[in-house]
This record gives structure tokens, sequence and C-alpha cells, in this order.
């Protein structure tokens, strides 16, 4: 499986928070939030409820998820 570049990690760690407080915010687990930062790809829903957990726009999506369909 190919990876694909993201800032989830530093925007996440920036904020102070957590890989279980991220997915707990975002409704996704734990594993799911580990394998994005790692480069996997995830879903475009997965990638919206990241980015409202986060507190960002939706609009905003190519500051976490570059390259990302």
């Amino acid at each position: 499986m190919t990876t694909r570049p993201n800032s989830l990690k530093k925007m996440r760690e920036s904020l102070l928070m957590s890989k279980a407080e991220l997915a707990r915010k975002a409704d996704v687990s734990p594993i799911t939030i580990s394998r994005i930062e790692k480069g996997m790809p995830c879903r475009l829903d997965t990638q919206r409820k990241i980015l409202i957990a986060l507190g960002l726009e939706l609009s905003e999506k190519d500051r976490l998820f570059s390259d990302q369909e």
C-alpha cells in the first residue's frame, strides 16, 4: 500500500492533543489516527471528521491531507 504525506501528527501535537483524544473527538479509532499519521490513505468522511475535531474548516483540508483522494 502506498503511503501519502500528511501533517496530521504535527498539527495534533501542536494542539497538545493525544491520539486517543483526537480519535474520541473525531469518532474514529486510535488505530485509524495512527495509520493516517503513518501516511496510509483514508476516506474523505474520515478526513472531514478529523478536520472538524481539530477545529479546522473543511476548506483547510490541504493543510493536513496533501495528495490524498
